[in-house]
């Protein structure tokens, strides 16, 4: 049986090829115009494509609840239904407040200097007289080696981390059902193994407690309330995944744009500082690394022209927002001297990204390490595009370049 949101996520018919999955804006833009908001009958759920109408759901907790299992609430939920991602107040408040003090400036400041070294670490294997695969070499174990220092996991398990993300991130090949049974089965066996993994993390730290944040979450209180151990396994999930993938594709999806756009490449590295944090607010609005989220109705309620009813799934295609021409002008365009940039990439309300500031830093000393050394790069010749099978997760499953 599927549950909610793997049926809102099923494959979009609009959305098959692979170049339809990296290129999906000019789909995005015809919604915009001609159905901002509408109903599709055969995955059973609501599409909002327009900028207003995204915000609206992402933000309005009283009408759009997280919380996506149909379980009631005597039933066991699995540890990732018990995530932040998943809760809605006064559950979501406290936890939030809670795991909030592993995200602060002060935190990320003490953050940086780990980053850089991680960062130039990874660099210093790569061999700039051979193709690069900044996915496999730079921007998918930089944030993995982060997270797993910020978890106190063993570094070690990297692969598997690497593995159980990509299941749970993502879609059905096609939407035959044998290819959606393989894809529910594969994801209830790696949330299995996930939590027998965390299970035996957190066991382990009980005894020998050190600064990271599961010894944080196993100490702590947070008003008056204590983390059950399902919670904390599913805070690590979702950092687990959450924190990898999307600073993964996020720095990925950056040096695709630098490659569509050198002369931008040139801008930043003239003046970095005042350039850097800019263009990578351009390229979570320009190729947002999540394109979309989902919600359900928790009351009868309009939006758009639509009469949405309650307990209907609506996705909100945050890729479309941020490309609507009523926001932001000359959407089409890449340009890292937009200001403001209200883009929707990290979500919005009570639900915004808890690692944005991480995912941030994250990108801003990769892609500065990276500039240190190779003030010339392009596509390689041997390129293809290979994009994340996902309607949600928006990034590459490898992108080689060549350093001029």
């Amino acid at each position: 049986m599927e549950n909610s949101t793997q049926t809102a996520f099923r494959q979009v018919e609009e959305i098959s090829t692979k170049e339809e999955r990296y290129e999906p804006f000019s789909w995005y833009e015809k919604m915009r115009k001609e159905s901002p908001v509408r109903k599709d009958e055969r995955r059973g759920a609501w599409d909002a494509f327009d900028y207003q109408s995204v915000k609206y759901v992402l933000e309005t907790k009283e009408l759009f609840s997280s919380n996506r299992s149909k379980k009631q609430e005597d039933e066991q939920k699995s540890p990732i239904e018990l995530s932040l991602i998943s809760i809605d107040p006064p559950k979501h408040t406290q936890m939030r407040a809670l795991v909030n003090k592993a995200f602060t400036p002060k935190v990320m400041k003490e953050w940086r200097p780990r980053i850089e070294r991680i960062a130039k670490q990874l660099l210093d294997e790569v061999d700039p007289a051979s193709d690069i695969d900044i996915v496999k070499q730079f921007s998918y174990p930089l944030p993995v080696m982060v997270i797993a220092e910020i978890l106190g996991v063993p570094i070690e398990d990297q692969s598997k981390f690497k593995e159980w993300s990509d299941w749970v991130v993502a879609g059905p090949k096609d939407n035959s059902p044998e290819a959606i049974k393989h894809l529910e089965q594969n994801q209830q066996r790696t949330y299995h193994e996930l939590y027998v993994y965390f299970k035996e993390i957190i066991r382990n730290k009980r005894e020998h407690p050190e600064k990271d944040i599961i010894s944080v979450l196993l100490g702590a209180e947070a008003q008056g309330t204590v983390l059950s151990e399902d919670e904390i396994i599913g805070f690590c999930i979702l950092l687990l995944v959450a924190g990898n993938e999307t600073t993964t594709n996020l720095i990925s999806n950056a040096f695709f744009c630098f490659t569509e756009f050198p002369y931008i490449y040139e801008e930043i590295l003239k003046n970095p500082k005042g350039t850097l944090p800019l263009a990578i607010e351009e390229v979570l609005r320009y190729r947002s690394p999540v394109q979309a989220m989902s919600r359900v109705a928790k009351e009868d309620t309009v939006l758009g022209d639509a009469q949405i009813k309650a307990g209907d799934i609506v996705v909100a295609w945050i890729g479309s927002a941020n490309r609507d021409e009523q926001q932001f002008e000359q959407a089409g365009q890449f340009n890292i001297k937009r200001k403001p940039n209200p883009h929707l990439a990290f979500g919005k309300g009570i639900h915004f990204c808890l690692g944005a500031p991480l995912a941030r830093l994250e990108a801003e000393i990769a892609i500065e390490e990276w500039m240190k050394r190779y003030p010339k790069f392009v596509k390689s010749s041997n390129f293809s595009l290979e994009p994340i099978e996902s309607t949600f997760v928006y990034g590459l499953k490898e992108f080689k370049l060549s350093v001029l």
